[in-house]
């Protein structure tokens, strides 16, 4: 729009010195004596960037140059370096460099670049009293000359940032020290003009890289690039790659006003050299994802940080600046700890810690800023946690790092609780959640400006019928426990409003990949022949879509994925096959993620008769599938924890007795309404006498203090019993007295039992009840009765009330069942018929070996029920 300035216009040469900077800037101020002062500072700050520039990177005389007229204010700043453009840098409002274009772009109405044979001017101009128009494009810069495409794939965008931001503030550093009058001292004997071309050779990759990104699609946590590098920069890549180890190096020592990269800022930079070096070179890409990270920079971490995953996730977690100040907190951590959300975000987090482990917290977390070097990143590390009233909670500490899109590293650290966490204070705090600082964009800045000038503007049908989608799918795969089924309820959904397929693999231990479900939106238009369960393993060499997104890529648009080729990997050929039988054309394909770690990988596909996928359906998907993997997540969490809980109850059940002339069995069937633990529990030991006991209980309560205290009283039982032998109500009144002492607030049901009586019979059962249900009988005949003469008051209720022994003979070849009360107990049914219905079912099974009769109980009468179960049954020999 506007060209040179007048030639009467005033300027004034600077030499390429630091000092230059200051000089720029008083003389503007001069130019524009008696302009209003706030267009006056503005031009006076926008020539001082542009100086700074070009002494930092042209590094030849500038020329500064001020007209004024009535209004508007032109500044033009020219050097001798035509051929390195400008290098815009997206708004990062934490960066320490990179700012001067930005600030350009924002504060001023119009500006450009003009290149000639022999420098380039960078100019700008304010209009104070006139309309400001939208801000003007930056000028094309030539081409260097013959150049090579590298291709950079998966490429972690928020990684990308930090590391741009970090390589600059170092390589500014240096440049400032070499200008000093202790330029002799700079790292590792570096010469001067082996920094210069490593300051070219970064903006040179910075300019392919932006240039790059404008093009790439949005709304995805990788990015693949292609970048045109001139053909002969591989030897200046090369040594930009020794000037930056030797500047961190020193940033290590403390040399440098900026601290050392962290391991995955490191890590990412090798790959990134490696990459434009290698393929330069005429080798091969390689994808980040498939790239051997350091310990701590997971290839699955590739998604930007941000404030909602901390919020959505079931595990105590919570998030921290460089600044040692907590930024996000979920419920479950703020809980565990005695605070709420609220209360914590803004605090240092020294507030948790306790006060003998504050100074060993600094001087970890000083040393890892100061130095580089992790010492517990990636680590799970046992330590105590300070409640807010001053208890020590034992966790166990994960600390990660995450990059956000702002230039940020953020900390962010689960706590595993190694002992049952206190309840959440009394209230209702189902509206407290994690506070949500704006995490910064959530996809690459240049993307998310090309969108908004494009003016695509969502109609108010569209955006409920977004929302209204995303409802119905977390609806799905929340409405049942069982993972596969919830899964293909979903998948129905989406095939009914997005998609015409829809496949989810999951991916499990040592990196099996199962595909669980493929669902078309007409039910019956499923080819036989589609492979379902488990696909062929992933492996070093596995590069094409499904494997890329299960390493944390994506999500990824396929526009047409007949175009991809075989690439001779099991697993690619499978996800090939798979696409011919289901006759695709487009296909997206995005990662569950969640809690930092790929779960699966879900695929949309369209056929021919259908519009193909766009770009604009990708954020769309990604926010699918973050609803999706946090469904995954937390049903493995409940069949995990479901797991625990049995062998942990498992683990507390004794070993049954040999004994030689009675039968012994025992069964444990927990709940499946739920993944807790409970108190029932059965036991049987000889008495020194010979004699052999019996026993069945339940603790009230279904959880783990239940379960602890269950373990507790049946050992306190063994004890009284092996001590004393006495009679059965004496030995129950005992140990209601004992736990009445030990465990006040404890209450129990037991049948207490002996089994009397010589090897060839006759056999004797002396027994007393606290509460149980009484054992029931059943004759080889199939007769049946329950043993109900030793009921008592429960264990816990008043230990000097009364208690009774029966006695009953025990037949030949009969059974004796004890049993706990998640056998028998339905929802709508009366106790009586209850225990007629389990004597018709004993009845039934009077002759089956003694391990098919408890089978078939289980079986026949523990499908419905939602509560524990515990049996155990003792049968006597024939007679002689």
């Amino acid at each position: 729009m506007s060209g040179p300035a007048p030639s009467e216009a005033p300027s004034r040469r600077f030499p390429p010195r630091p000092e230059s900077v200051a000089s720029a800037r008083r003389f503007v101020r001069s130019a524009l004596s008696g302009t209003a002062p706030d267009v006056a500072e503005t031009a006076e700050l926008l020539a001082g960037e542009l100086v700074t520039n070009a002494v930092l990177h042209a590094r030849t005389e500038v020329e500064v140059r001020v007209d004024r007229t009535a209004d508007r204010v032109h500044v033009a700043v020219a050097d001798r370096r035509p051929d390195r453009g400008p290098v815009p840098h997206s708004w990062l409002p934490y960066a320490g460099t990179g700012r001067g274009l930005k600030l350009l772009e924002e504060l001023s109405a119009i500006h450009g670049v003009r290149i000639g044979d022999n420098g380039k001017t960078v100019w700008f101009e304010l209009w104070p009293d006139k309309p400001v128009p939208p801000s003007s494009p930056w000028d094309a810069v030539p081409s260097p000359g013959r150049t090579v495409t590298v291709t950079l794939i998966d490429l972690p965008y928020a990684l990308h940032a930090a590391a741009q931001q970090h390589r600059e503030s170092l390589l500014r550093e240096l440049a400032l020290l070499s200008f000093g009058p202790a330029a002799h001292d700079l790292p590792g004997d570096l010469a001067r003009q082996e920094l210069l071309t490593a300051l070219d050779t970064s903006n040179l990759i910075s300019a392919c890289t932006t240039a790059a990104v404008q093009e790439e699609a949005p709304d995805s946590s990788t990015l693949c690039l292609r970048s045109a590098f001139p053909a002969d920069a591989g030897p200046a890549v090369a040594a930009l790659r020794l000037t930056l180890d030797l500047a961190d190096s020193a940033a290590q020592q403390g040399a440098l006003l900026t601290l050392p990269a962290l391991p995955q800022v490191r890590s990412f930079c090798g790959w990134l050299f490696d990459q434009i070096v290698g393929q330069l070179s005429g080798g091969p890409p390689t994808a980040w994802t498939l790239f051997p990270h350091a310990p701590s920079a997971s290839s699955t971490e590739l998604a930007p940080w941000d404030a909602a995953d901390v919020e959505a996730s079931n595990v105590p977690t919570i998030a921290a600046d460089d600044g040692n100040r907590i930024i996000a907190v979920n419920a479950a951590a703020a809980h565990l700890l005695g605070w709420q959300p609220d209360d914590l975000v803004g605090r240092r987090l020294t507030v948790l810690i306790p006060e003998h482990l504050r100074d060993r917290h600094a001087a970890a977390f000083g040393s890892l800023l100061l130095t580089g070097q992790p010492r517990i990143l990636g680590r799970s590390i046992p330590l105590p946690a300070l409640h807010r009233d001053g208890r020590l909670i034992p966790i166990r500490l994960r600390i990660q790092t995450q990059e956000a899109l702002d230039g940020r590293t953020v900390f962010v650290a689960q706590l595993g609780a190694r002992t049952a966490p206190a309840a959440p204070p009394g209230g209702d705090h189902t509206g407290h959640h994690a506070i949500r600082p704006q995490p910064g964009p959530s996809h690459p800045p240049a993307v998310r400006t090309r969108a908004r000038a494009a003016g695509n503007p969502c109609t108010d049908d569209a955006t409920l019928n977004r929302l209204s989608l995303l409802v119905d799918a977390t609806s799905a795969l929340t409405s049942t426990l069982d993972l596969t089924e919830g899964l293909h309820r979903v998948c129905r959904v989406l095939t009914r409003q997005l998609a015409q397929w829809c496949v989810v693999e999951l991916l499990g231990e040592h990196e099996r990949v199962e595909r669980v479900c493929v669902v078309h939106r007409t039910p019956e238009a499923l080819k036989p022949g589609v492979r379902l369960g488990a696909l062929p393993p992933m492996s070093e060499e596995t590069g094409g879509p499904l494997p890329r997104v299960l390493r944390g890529a994506g999500p990824l648009r396929l526009a047409d994925v007949s175009s991809s080729g075989r690439l001779g990997s099991p697993l690619d050929e499978s996800q090939e096959e798979l696409f011919r039988q289901l006759g695709a054309r487009t296909a997206i394909i995005a990662p569950l993620r969640a809690r930092r770690e790929v779960l699966g990988a879900l695929t949309l596909v369209r056929g021919r008769d259908d519009p193909p996928f766009t770009d604009e359906d990708l954020p769309l998907v990604t926010d699918l599938v973050r609803g999706i993997a946090l469904g995954v997540d937390n049903a493995r969490l409940h069949e995990h924890t479901r797991r625990t809980s049995e062998r942990m109850q498992r683990a507390l059940l004794p070993h049954l007795p040999d004994v030689d002339h009675l039968e012994l069995v025992a069964r444990y069937a927990p709940s499946g309404a739920d993944a807790q633990i409970g108190g029932d529990w059965f036991d049987a030991f000889v008495l020194p006498k010979g004699d052999t006991a019996l026993v069945i209980g339940d603790v009230t309560g279904h959880d783990l203090q239940s379960a602890v205290a269950m373990s507790q009283l049946r050992n306190l039982l063994r004890g009284i019993a092996v001590d004393r032998q006495e009679p059965p109500a004496e030995v129950v009144h005992r140990f209601d007295l004992a736990c009445h002492t030990l465990y006040p607030h404890a209450t129990a049901t037991c049948v207490y039992a002996v089994v009397k009586g010589p090897e060839g019979g006759p056999w004797e059962l002396r027994h007393s009840s606290a509460g149980h249900p009484p054992p029931l009988l059943t004759t080889e005949q199939g007769d049946t009765r329950y043993l109900d003469a030793g009921a008592g008051p429960l264990i816990g209720l008043d230990p000097d009330l009364p208690r009774v022994t029966a006695d009953d003979p025990l037949p030949p070849r009969s059974t004796l069942l004890m049993f706990t009360d998640g056998l028998i107990e339905r929802r709508g049914e009366s106790f009586g018929d209850a225990m007629t219905r389990l004597r018709q079912h004993t009845a039934a099974l009077a002759r089956a070996p003694l391990d098919v009769f408890c089978d078939e109980l289980v079986l026949g009468l523990g499908t419905d029920t939602t509560d524990d179960i515990a049996l155990l049954a003792l049968r006597t020999p024939p007679p002689g």
